[in-house]
């Protein structure tokens, strides 16, 4: 339980504390309900007071003996037994409920309107009938007199739908282009319905006709109130004969005597939210306005706030118990929240008991839902070395990670980085020292990190704060030293700037440069503001001084050279490198043949006698002996065009050379051609003779009008 005083009246959250997964066993939950003092102090109002994961619409039975509560996922209702302090019956129902009705004391009489057009009519069995409206429904009021049904939706019309004949009657037809909500007075039974233009139209059941309208919109702007958009009604409730609240989309509420267009009172949420319900206590005369965000009870006739509520999840829809000072909440939240408010009322017949709690109650910390349980990602897991408990019992599955039990995340934890609260303990007491002497006089300190772009960014700051100062107007822009968004790059190691890599060798002389620049221009405005305090500057530049354009074109040819003398250096640097791993891997493959040779001696002395003198190396067929220093017909190939190369090796049948400590490899091949392709050719070259042999002069055809004109193929053409 959670007590909060907001203008000094006492708010009891009766549904605050720790709730229990769902997927717990019923043993394991009675185990810890008798293990933990948090939740063996916790007080549940009613059992199971939840839904699955939302609840959209909540209402009490008029004999207040029964709770029912409309939500998802998967559509269903609840009805709660205040009696039993228990869950009397569940139903679940094909689509999502938009809003239902209680036509009976009790539960025997359900109406549900589903957001496919359905009506859905429930008995004390359960499903009765259904039926189907035209249009998509909104809201729905019951006509007691006349049995009749009034549904508005996303039409001009209302729909009426006669229980007593069982059939649809003939509609009323509004100027409104949609119908968000309606209401019915229980004195006078006039019908009242809520248009998205803004307005009230009022309806006579008995002659159906319209009676009334008022253009709340209008109404509903008050001084320094921005307009956004048209304001449309979004909740509509009356009160005895002649009161009417009107909640709008932008979160005003206007009270409305019947007999004046005018409202009595204009009451601003001031969260530019909807209003989602709005009920009258009539007892102390406050009205209780709900948005999304907030619950607000005040006064009907000043407008005064008598109290606030402000759960931790929005608001889907509030109901009040009747003749109490108890309000349950409809939430975006699988838990139900019940206040108490003594101020309002006392506790309900059927939890009397509460006036007794209430007096001895203090306020309590919040805690977080779950809180015996942590949860955790794969990428957590892996950090602790915990991969190998999924699928077991200590871990839960949940959305895109697991639950597990706190006190084994604290141990492991602790074993993985044992000193993690003395680092941690360190880096307070110091943040803490260093906030102590930010009051004391401050002395320009190089950074540990980027010690040499700080001291450049502090030099160029102090030329510009400089220059700036000798204008009239001018104002020194914020160094990147003292701003919040770079403090991380003079801080933390990860962003130290490496002077030797490729990339920054490459733009250094371009940065050197444009900072040279930037000096010489700082340095120029400089000498010109002095001027122009003493004298007016000359027009004319003086003689043997050159122009501004010369000196930048002779700045660009000198950073352009010494990129270009970077980018030889690194690439000697990377020729010097190669160089040294070939010489490497020849030493150590020199070494290894000495560890192998040096072996042989120590096993025959006899053998090393013969081993001192000159080696020699068996050249096997097919290689050809090429000496170490041979490298003169190596460039010698080098520079010989492709042409000249491949040519060179086709005469020498050679496709790859190999140079070695011991000499040089050379491989030969020759492609063989299989037999299929063999006689493929020679079928080939046998057709080619052959048509040599049977071909004939066309010499006499060279004349247009010669011998065969006319036939074949120029038949056609000749004519005419």
């Amino acid at each position: 339980m959670q007590v909060s005083s907001v203008n000094d009246v006492k708010i009891y959250n009766l549904s605050h504390g720790k709730s229990l997964p769902e997927w717990l066993s019923d043993r394991k939950k009675r185990q810890l309900q008798k293990q933990d003092v948090d939740i063996l102090r916790r007080i549940e109002l009613i059992q199971d007071f939840e839904m699955p994961t939302v609840c959209t619409s909540i209402k009490v039975s008029r004999d207040g003996q029964f709770i029912l509560a409309a939500g998802t996922y998967k559509p269903r209702v609840r009805c709660y037994d205040t009696y039993q302090l228990s869950l009397k019956f569940e139903r679940c129902l094909d689509s999502d409920v938009v809003a239902f009705d209680i036509l009976s004391d009790d539960y025997s009489k359900l109406v549900f309107l589903h957001c496919d057009r359905y009506v859905e009519f429930h008995s004390q069995h359960g499903h009765y009938f259904k039926t189907r409206i035209p249009k998509f429904g909104r809201d729905f009021s019951y006509h007691y007199p006349s049995c009749d049904l009034y549904f508005v939706g996303t039409s001009s019309e209302v729909f009426r739908l006669n229980l007593e004949q069982g059939r649809f009657l003939n509609s009323l037809q509004t100027d409104a282009v949609e119908n968000n909500v309606c209401d019915i007075n229980p004195v006078h039974h006039l019908f009242a319905t809520g248009t998205s233009e803004g307005r009230v139209e009022c309806w006579d059941p008995r002659v159906r006709n319209r009676v009334g309208l008022l253009d709340c919109a209008l109404s509903s702007l008050t001084e320094g109130t921005e307009v956004q958009g048209l304001p449309s009604i979004s909740a509509l409730k009356f009160n005895c004969s002649l009161t009417m609240a009107v909640g709008t989309s932008t979160g005003q509420v206007l009270l409305y005597d019947l007999r004046s267009s005018r409202p009595l009172l204009v009451k601003d949420h001031f969260y530019n939210l909807p209003i989602k319900s709005l009920n009258f206590h009539k007892q102390l005369d406050l009205v209780v306005s709900s948005d999304s965000k907030i619950i607000k009870m005040w006064n009907k006739d000043t407008g005064k706030l008598f109290s606030s509520i402000q759960p931790q999840t929005n608001i889907n829809d509030v109901c009040m118990y009747p003749n109490s000072g108890m309000l349950f909440t409809a939430n975006e939240d699988p838990k139900m929240n019940t206040f108490y408010i003594p101020a309002l009322g006392p506790a309900p017949r059927w939890c009397s008991f509460l006036d007794n709690l209430t007096e001895e109650l203090e306020e309590s910390p919040e805690s977080t839902v779950y809180d015996d349980y942590k949860f955790v990602t794969r990428k957590d897991l892996e950090n602790l070395g915990l991969s190998h408990l999924v699928g077991s019992s200590l871990l839960r599955a949940y959305m895109h990670g697991f639950f597990m039990d706190i006190r084994l995340y604290h141990k492991v934890k602790s074993m993985a980085n044992p000193f993690a609260y003395e680092e941690y303990r360190k880096d307070k007491i110091r943040q803490k020292i260093e906030e102590s002497r930010t009051q004391r006089v401050q002395v320009k300190k190089l950074p540990q990190v980027n010690k040499d772009l700080a001291l450049k960014l502090m030099e160029e700051g102090d030329d510009e704060a400089e220059v700036a100062s000798r204008k009239k107007k001018g104002k020194a822009l914020p160094s990147i030293l003292g701003d919040d968004r770079f403090k991380v790059m003079f801080e933390n190691p990860d962003y130290q700037v490496d002077e030797q890599s490729e990339e920054f060798r490459l733009l250094n002389p371009i940065v050197s440069k444009v900072g040279q620049k930037r000096k010489k221009k700082l340095r120029l405005l400089a000498q010109q503001a002095a001027a122009s305090q003493q004298a007016p500057e000359d027009e004319e530049e003086p003689e043997g001084r050159a122009s501004s354009e010369e000196e930048s074109s002779d700045d660009d040819k000198s950073w352009v050279e010494e990129v270009r003398e970077q980018r030889r250096l690194l690439r000697q640097e990377d020729r010097d490198r190669r160089r040294q791993e070939r010489k490497d891997a020849d030493r150590n493959t020199v070494l290894l043949e000495r560890e192998q040779n040096g072996s042989e001696e120590t096993s025959n002395v006899a053998e090393s006698k013969k081993t001192s003198q000159p080696q020699f190396y068996q050249i096997k067929a097919g290689e050809e002996f090429r000496s170490f220093n041979d490298m003169a017909r190596k460039q010698k190939l080098q520079k010989a065009s492709l042409e000249e190369r491949l040519k060179l090796e086709e005469q020498s049948g050679a496709s790859s050379m190999v140079d070695s400590a011991v000499g040089s490899k050379q491989l030969t091949f020759t492609l063989r051609k299989s037999e299929q392709q063999k006689k493929q050719q020679q079928a080939e070259k046998e057709h080619h003779e052959e048509r040599k042999k049977l071909r004939r002069s066309a010499g006499h055809l060279s004349s247009a009008r010669g011998r065969g004109w006319g036939r074949g193929r120029g038949r056609g053409r000749g004519r005419r």
